[in-house]
């Protein structure tokens, strides 16, 4: 017997004897959902992802995770990204992008390259993914800072090493007005009008943090010619920003005046056409006594304060707000200690607790909540779990994409929900999950399917006991007694690529039936089979073990056969 299969053999022992040892310690936790108490649509929000990288979307595994973005739900994913305008030959590296879009003639003149923009969008949407049209950064031939421009930077270098001539406002605003016009025109005439029409188009990425060398009112004045240059070539086109770093403090009030009665730098009128707003809300993990410890409430308090700032501004209260980026931190290139979550299911079961409080938040302030993006995607050719913030590895999808698996199984009118061991979202808010677990539900009814996600989530990265749940869900239809329950699970044994490559005993470079292995146990799965379940009086319980980190979608099925 190989070496490599005998420790596997010890490795699922000893997972299965954990297993055991953590049931045998369970605490009972106790699950009401009522789907005759609507509270809401359930927008799909969770739909949108994005990356620095555009140029990873061209490649063998770029393209193949692309796949598996869109069909989560077809045509309705988006996808955001840095770099669509920077300077380059398209080589792709960390926190770095080009397409060559604009270059000029010894005369001056505007010479524009679509060919490596096209690959990108053609990656979209040829599976089933939509641009968030980023309009940045700027070209090199545009910028009043053009040297250096390509960065150097490698994970463990000053983050600001990033910052070079891309990042400068142009010195020809008419010339960059004319580059937008001239990309969103191409777009429309490439795609097609009612196509392009579903996109977004926002300017930049953080203007009040790294990214910007220039004064916020240059900021917004090469956000209005490049607003002004996408309505020229498509009237109907979505646009918005500032996708400001956090709620965005000053920057984002001078903004939202400024779009809203201010005067437009490149039209002279009052305003600046804006369909939808966005701003960027990120966690703070770090590493103490030998374990991570996430920073949930940095994250909640960050959307918390978003939303409540766009609330408070009456003239665009209503507008469709996205939070542009929505992560437990803000590097998805950067590799440390305290980012030793990504892998495993720590990573799924946040993701399901705090899109869960995104919907409550915006219950809270009364906001127009239409998505979160997850800055995540892949890093192409890096050795297999390499720590980067991603949906996969070396073309095998993360425990973490399975949870936006469940979310798309998920639709209809939001339900209420109520848990023995819910940490309410007021102490979320101000002090994250630092006591006992949060084993809290998320639910949503639509025609003959009740969809019940359930998650036990905690702060700190330690084992735990598990949570013995009981669940009961009311609010069936008077004429139903019986249901199909398809029971679906993100754990250690469950849906978990990275737990299965650990069992294998973490092969650098996996054998073709490994691979096979590891692509199969990447995609969501069952904890069991499906199973019948009574109803009795509108009403069906059941119960189920949650492990630490675990997260569980139950779906009730009574249209089956009809």
């Amino acid at each position: 017997m190989k070496i490599p299969s005998m420790l596997a053999c010890v490795l699922v022992a000893a997972a299965l004897m954990t297993s055991v040892a953590r049931a045998a310690e369970a605490f009972p936790v106790s699950i009401q959902v009522d789907a005759a108490k609507q509270v809401g649509e359930l927008k799909p929000v969770w739909r949108f992802f994005g990356a620095d990288e555009p140029n990873y979307a061209t490649m063998k595994d770029g393209q193949k995770l692309l796949k598996h973005l869109g069909e989560l739900k077809p045509q309705q994913v988006f996808f955001r990204t840095h770099n669509l305008l920077t300077s380059g030959d398209g080589t792709p590296a960390l926190k770095w992008g080009s397409t060559n879009i604009y270059t000029e003639d010894a005369q001056g003149k505007p010479v524009y390259d679509w060919r490596v923009v096209d690959l990108i969008f053609d990656s979209y949407v040829g599976r089933g993914v939509r641009p968030f049209a980023q309009i940045g950064f700027m070209p090199q031939a545009l910028s009043t800072h053009p040297e250096p421009y390509r960065h150097e930077w490698r994970p463990g270098l000053p983050y600001e090493n990033i910052i070079t001539g891309w990042a400068y406002p142009p010195k020809d605003y008419d010339k960059w007005r004319e580059l937008v016009y001239q990309w969103v025109k191409h777009c429309v005439e490439r795609y097609g009008k009612e196509e392009v029409e579903q996109w977004y188009w926002e300017v930049w990425n953080e203007a009040n943090g790294h990214y910007w060398k220039g004064t916020p009112e240059e900021w917004y004045k090469t956000h209005d010619y490049a607003i002004d240059g996408v309505r020229k070539a498509l009237p109907t086109a979505k646009v918005g920003g500032p996708h400001s770093a956090g709620s965005g403090g000053k920057f984002m009030d001078d903004f939202l005046k400024h779009v809203s009665s201010g005067k437009n730098y490149a039209t002279g009128k009052v305003g600046t056409p804006t369909d939808f707003l966005a701003f960027h809300a990120k966690g703070s993990p770090v590493f103490v006594d030998g374990h991570v410890r996430m920073g949930i409430s940095n994250h909640l308090t960050a959307i918390d304060r978003g939303f409540g700032k766009i609330a408070a501004f009456t003239a665009l209260k209503d507008r469709p707000i996205i939070i542009g980026e929505s992560d437990p931190e803000g590097c998805a290139a950067c590799q440390s200690p305290q980012n030793g979550y990504r892998n495993g299911t720590m990573y799924s079961s946040y993701t399901a607790a705090s899109f869960a409080r995104k919907h409550l938040l915006a219950d809270k302030h009364g906001v127009n909540f239409e998505g979160a993006v997850t800055w995540a995607f892949e890093f192409e050719d890096q050795p297999w779990f390499a720590g980067f913030r991603a949906l996969a590895t070396n073309g095998v999808d993360l425990p973490v994409l399975n949870v936006f698996r469940m979310f798309s199984k998920m639709g209809g009118e939001r339900v209420a929900t109520t848990s023995s061991a819910e940490v309410p979202l007021d102490v979320m808010v101000k002090a994250g999950v630092r006591e006992r677990p949060d084993v809290a539900a998320f639910a949503s009814v639509e025609k003959t399917k009740i969809a019940v996600m359930v998650w036990h989530y905690h702060d700190d990265d330690l084992a735990g006991a598990d949570a013995a749940v009981a669940l009961k869900v009311a609010g069936f239809p008077a004429d139903v007694h019986g249901a199909l329950v398809t029971h679906y699970g993100v754990d250690e044994m469950h849906s978990n690529s990275y737990g299965t490559w650990k069992r294998m005993g973490s092969p650098i470079a996996p054998t073709q039936e490994q691979y096979a292995q590891l692509e199969k146990e990447s995609q969501l799965t069952t904890v069991g089979d499906v199973s019948a379940v009574d109803v009795k009086n509108g009403e069906a319980a059941l119960g189920f073990a949650l492990p630490r980190q675990g997260v569980s979608l139950l779906v009730f099925d009574w249209g089956v056969g009809k």
